[in-house]
């Protein structure tokens, strides 16, 4: 059992299991009833995604010292209690069942999903 961290709207590969979505937005044009089966998301998780204004800072990242700057504050957000919460539990789960998390960035290093592999992971979590 364990978390894959995936692009969501990338095709589901075996044993990936239920499929959260943690991003601020749905998918734009695609109709409520069909993010599980375009391979979006099964279950939205909004709270593990950066605030609006840092996911424009983090786009906006084009070299090490402002990436690093987006992972300092989304690590700020993410000591907040919701967020703090939910990653505990994510991780205790990871020991249980098979899931996973992403978003819709095409370059995990370039994205908070890999933030999120990193804090899952210092919180013990089983993750892929």
């Amino acid at each position: 059992m364990s978390i894959r961290i995936v692009r969501l709207g990338s095709p589901r590969t075996a044993g990936e299991g239920l499929r959260l979505g943690t991003v601020r937005r749905p998918p734009r044009g695609v109709p409520k009833s069909e993010f599980t089966t375009r391979d979006y998301y099964d279950t939205w998780l909004p709270n593990l995604s950066p605030s609006a204004p840092l996911m424009a800072q983090g786009q906006a990242a084009t070299d090490d010292k402002s990436w690093a700057a987006f992972k300092r504050k989304f690590h700020a957000e993410m000591k907040q209690p919701e967020a703090s919460h939910l990653l505990d539990l994510l991780a205790a789960l990871s020991h249980q069942t098979a899931f996973s998390l992403g978003c819709y960035c095409e370059d995990e290093n370039h994205c908070h999903r890999s933030v999120l592999r990193e804090l899952l992971a210092q919180r013990g979590a089983a993750v892929d």
